[in-house]
Formats: C-alpha cells, structure tokens, sequence
C-alpha cells in the first residue's frame, strides 16, 4: 500500500484487537480459499480502519468503496506519486509502464489513453466477438471432454480457465495463437504490479515481462504499420493516424488562415492541443496494448474459475441454471459478486475529505476491498449465500467511476458463453481434487482446478 502515514482511525475503541486479528487474517495464506469471514468481521467493528503498517485505509462497507471509486475526492497512484512517493522505483520498466497506464493516470492524462481504446474496443465491439468467443469455447472444451474421456480429472483451469481468456484477447490485439502461451507466461509475471505489498521478486519478474512484451509489441506495431489487419493493433495505428495530423494543424496554423483569405482570430489560430487531445505515440501505443494484453486475460481467466467452482459448491443453483439458460447473465453478476477476481484496489485522496465519517488528509491512502463490499448486508440481503437468481447486483468487481474497467462487457461475455456451453455439455461436471488458489493478495484466481466430467 502506498499512503501517508497518519493518526490510526476506524477502530472501534475496545475492538483493535479483534479487529487487528481479523485484518492480519485477510492477508493469511492459509485462508485464501475465504477471507470473507475475516471481512465480515472488518466491515461491521470497522468498516474504515486505518492500518499503520501498511498506511491505508481499508473500506470495507459497500456504500464507501462505491463513493471512493466513483467520486472526484480520489484517484489512483500515478507518475507524479511515483517521482514524488517511490523515486526508487523508477528507473524500473514495470512502474514506468504501470504509472504512465490507464492503471496508473488521472484526469486529462487518463483520457488521452482511453479515449482510443474505447472508441475502437466499446461494449458494442466485445458484443460482435460472440461468434469468436464460443468458437473458442467449443475447441477448449473438446480438449477437456477429451482429457476426461476415461473418467479421470483434468486441471479445468490449465485446459480451459486460462487459454479461453488468453486466446480471445490474442486474437482481439493481434498475436498470433503459436504465440500466446509464451505470452501467457509473461502476462502472469507483468500481473504482479496489481499486488499491493511487491516483493523484490514481484518487481524483477515483472521488469522481466514487462521488457519482453514491450518489445513484442513494439514489433507488431511495425507489422502491421506496414500490412493492417482486422485486429486492436491496426485499429488503434489508423485512429493514431487520423489523430496526428490533425493535432500538428492546431499548433502550427499561422496567420494565412483557411482558403477564404481571412485571418481566423489569434485565439483559435494559436491555440495549442490540449494533454487529451494528443495523438499516442509508438511507445504508449505499444504500452497500450501490453495492458490490454494482461488485464484482458488475467482477472478473466480469475473470474471463470471461481465462477465455475462457485456453481459446482452450489448444485441446486447450477441446476436452476441448466433448466433456465435465461438466468446466465445474472448467474455471471452473482459471481463476480461472490467471490470477484480482484479483491481490493487502491485509491489517494486528491484533497483533504472524508469517507464513512473518517477524515483523511490530502494524499491519503484508502483502500477499497471490493470483496467486502460487494458482501455488504446493508446492500445485499443473505450476502454469503450463492444465488443466480438474486435481484439487483450491482457489483463493484470492474472498479467504478474513471477507471471503470474497459474489458468488462468482453470478461462477462467469455463468462456466460463458458457457463453455458458447461451446463449443457457437461452436466455432472465435479470437483476431483483440492484445487490451489493463486498466491496472491488480491488476485482471486486459481492455479490448479481439478474437474471430471462424470462426477
């Protein structure tokens, strides 16, 4: 976590050392598989409780983390903050590419970068990949039918959970799918900036992925200036293409005015673009893509597996499921509020303000655990229960507000086409082992997810 330091508060008085307990059990590998008890008890003793160690604030209320990453009082840590904050850490690939992302931006530096993304990669565009996706979809689960075909179990996450996610974004930027595989490793390695505590190893892994695939697509970038395709790569050179020489006439227009002979006035003659209107250049176009790359696989490839385990822990749910396919697209919405693929994220306070009552001064670091909030009593009735067919879910899973997760219509697509083809094809689908959650902090995800289909 990346706060400043200030005066512990939040803590009920005569409750820190439950409360203390409950927080260092949060962060307790052993408890991976549900860290939800522990939240529980954050949310309702200190729904806003300032840890020094760490110097955040963790929220935990769904009301405050919605107000956080939706209002105007917080933003992300970004270049300034890093120069400012941790100018240790940039020299390092990793945080100059994170901390000038659309992960690690504000304001008019934010919407320079999104501003091409979603005009060439909209809710419209995901919508149009359906075809690709339960094509994709089909040929994965085939190696998985076939993998099981003597009875035995599989490894759903290795076979599909992860090359389902990897595959559709590839195809979507423009890697070729011989290459994908090597650049899921690398994505894995690049996903640990999302960490919020980085090890020495963290950072090295992450340099490492970050020089690789930098490079990569610095060379695809080149490929396809010069042959286009029908992919991200190419989209976002011509909308670059359109862009520049229209921002060049803004700043270097002079006095001969337009064609008509009339001087146009000094203000509209000289006005220089502003931040969000200049083009990208190669490198942030390249920047660009490697974040799409990795945010479009990995929490995807999170939320596919334990949206899968949270049906087969709950057979009666997955049997409404089978019976109503209608019920898909709220099934997908009750996972990603059950257990979602990112369970907290960090925001500093732009100026001095408060949240859930709790003063925190300008700079001040809160952090959202989105996987408290979206367990909050005060929003959703019986939280702990698993049902797709629960009314109004709202979750805050993909973030809110500036930084609201672009990808998101295209991971719930992947999510409910996967759940789909499962419930018909493989109906007594099983777990056959103990699976093994990711070794992260904040990535809900898991590594192995052992299946058999005739469970």
């Amino acid at each position: 976590m990346n706060g400043s330091a200030a005066d512990p508060e939040g803590a009920p008085e005569g409750a820190s050392a439950e409360v203390r307990a409950a927080l260092a059990a949060v962060f307790d590998p052993g408890l991976r598989a549900d860290p939800y008890g522990p939240l529980a008890v954050l949310r309702e003793a200190a729904p806003v409780l300032y840890d020094e160690e760490s110097g955040t604030r963790f929220l935990t209320g769904f009301a405050d983390c919605q107000a956080v990453l939706a209002g105007p009082d917080f933003v992300v840590p970004d270049g300034p903050w890093l120069a400012r904050e941790r100018p240790e850490w940039a020299a390092r690939p990793a945080a100059d590419f994170f901390y000038a992302s659309l992960l690690g931006t504000n304001g008019a530096a934010h919407e320079r970068l999104r501003g091409p993304l979603t005009a060439v990669f909209g809710p419209r565009r995901a919508v149009e990949l359906s075809a690709g996706v339960e094509k994709v979809v089909d040929e994965l689960l085939d190696r998985f039918e076939d993998a099981t075909s003597d009875g035995g179990a599989a490894d759903f996450q290795a076979l599909v959970g992860y090359p389902l996610p990897v595959a559709v974004v590839g195809e979507l930027i423009g890697v070729p799918r011989a290459e994908q595989e090597r650049f899921h490793r690398l994505g894995r390695d690049a996903a640990r900036l999302l960490e919020p505590v980085r090890s020495d190893e963290d950072w090295r892994r992450a340099d490492t992925a970050v020089t690789a695939l930098r490079e990569y697509f610095t060379g695809l970038l080149r490929e396809r200036r010069a042959r286009p395709a029908e992919d991200l790569a190419s989209a976002l050179l011509a909308r670059a293409g359109a862009a520049g020489p229209a921002s060049a006439r803004r700043v270097g227009e002079r006095a001969a005015g337009p064609s008509g002979g009339r001087e146009r006035p000094p203000a509209a003659r000289e006005r220089p673009p502003t931040e969000s209107e200049l083009p990208l250049g190669e490198r942030e176009l390249a920047d660009l893509l490697l974040l799409v790359f990795v945010a479009g696989f990995e929490t995807t490839a999170g939320l596919l597996g334990t949206a899968v385990s949270a049906l087969l822990a709950h057979p009666e749910q997955a049997a409404l499921l089978r019976a109503d396919p209608g019920l898909l697209p709220g099934a997908v919405e009750e996972a990603l509020r059950w257990d979602g693929p990112v369970l907290m994220t960090e925001r500093l306070a732009a100026r001095p303000t408060e949240v859930g009552g709790v003063a925190v001064p300008a700079g001040g670091s809160v952090t959202a655990v989105l996987g408290a909030a979206n367990r909050d009593p005060r929003r959703y009735p019986d939280p702990d229960a698993f049902l797709v067919t629960r009314p109004d879910v709202h979750v805050l899973s993909f973030g809110a507000g500036p930084h609201y997760c672009f990808g998101a219509a295209l991971a719930r697509l992947e999510a409910a086409v996967l759940l789909g083809r499962l419930s018909t094809r493989f109906p007594r689908l099983a777990p056959a082992g103990p699976p093994v959650r990711r070794a992260s902090a904040c990535l809900r995800s898991f590594d192995v997810l052992p299946l058999a289909a005739t469970g």
